[in-house]
Order: C-alpha cells, then sequence, then structure tokens
C-alpha cells in the first residue's frame, strides 16, 4: 500500500421511524503500516462552513477505531459484541454515544483495504439507530486506484 491513498468512507443509520440516512465522503489521505495496524488519516470538510475536522482510522485485526478531531471531537471504538461508549462534543453540545458493534468485516488485499461494520448506536442511553459503516481505501499509485465495491 503506498502513503498517499484516496478512501471513500459510506454510512448509513436506519432510524427507528425506518428512515434510512446515508451520508458517502470521499477523500484523499495517508496511510502508514504500524505494529500490525493500519492507520489512514484524512481531512474532511464541515457543509456550510469553512470548518475542517482531522480524522484518523485505525484498523487492526478484530476492531476498527475512527478519531475525529476539530469541528466535532469523538472516538468511537468498534469490537465485535462488545459495548464502548464515549462522549461525542459538538458545537451543538456533548452527546454521550454507545457503540455495540455486531459484525465486522476486514479485507485486505495487495493495494486496498475494505471494511464493513454493522452496529447499533444508542446517545444518552437511548437507541437512536442501528448503523453500517464502510471504509475502502485504495492506494494511489495509477492502475490500481480506484474505489472497489
Amino acid at each position: 500500500m503506498t502513503e498517499d491513498v484516496l478512501l471513500s468512507v459510506k454510512g448509513l443509520q436506519v432510524l427507528e421511524e425506518a428512515k434510512e440516512e446515508e451520508i458517502e465522503i470521499v477523500a484523499p489521505g495517508r496511510y502508514r503500516f504500524q505494529n500490525g495496524k493500519h492507520y489512514i488519516s484524512y481531512e474532511e470538510a464541515v457543509e456550510g462552513t469553512e470548518e475542517k475536522i482531522q480524522n484518523l482510522i485505525k484498523i487492526s485485526e478484530n476492531s476498527v477505531e475512527v478519531t475525529k478531531k476539530g469541528f466535532a471531537n469523538v472516538h468511537m471504538v468498534f469490537e465485535k459484541h462488545k459495548r464502548n461508549m464515549g462522549y461525542y462534543d459538538t458545537p451543538f453540545g456533548n452527546f454521550l454515544i454507545s457503540i455495540l458493534a455486531k459484525d465486522i468485516q476486514i479485507k485486505s488485499e495487495p493495494g486496498q483495504i475494505g471494511t464493513k461494520v454493522e452496529y447499533s448506536l444508542d446517545i444518552n442511553y437511548e437507541h437512536m439507530a442501528d448503523c453500517s459503516i464502510q471504509i475502502k481505501i485504495n492506494s494511489k499509485n495509477g492502475k490500481s486506484f480506484h474505489l472497489y465495491s
């Protein structure tokens, strides 16, 4: 995997009212492999403002972590069948979030890494949504530089 990568982060929330919300971000990023873990950093623009969020994704054999710093701050840890809690700090207030990962799939091949996490999201001890997040990382090295399904 090259240091320069292109990544796609696609999130889906299915709310209790059976409404679905899907968000996708495609951005250039930086990749490194250290101590058996994949690290991907990228910058995310906040729609409607000039603010930015610095993101760090850490993928290991059995877990995925997402850390956001800037306009919003959060550290989300996804481990299969384990509940992880933390605070999501936003300009609109702080929220206690609880994440219970139901399934984690990680696929790594030369020049590409893909993850899919299915999880339940609670905010302030109240179930909000069943969610999924797909992260796809591709080397920026010519021929294999594409987003894959």
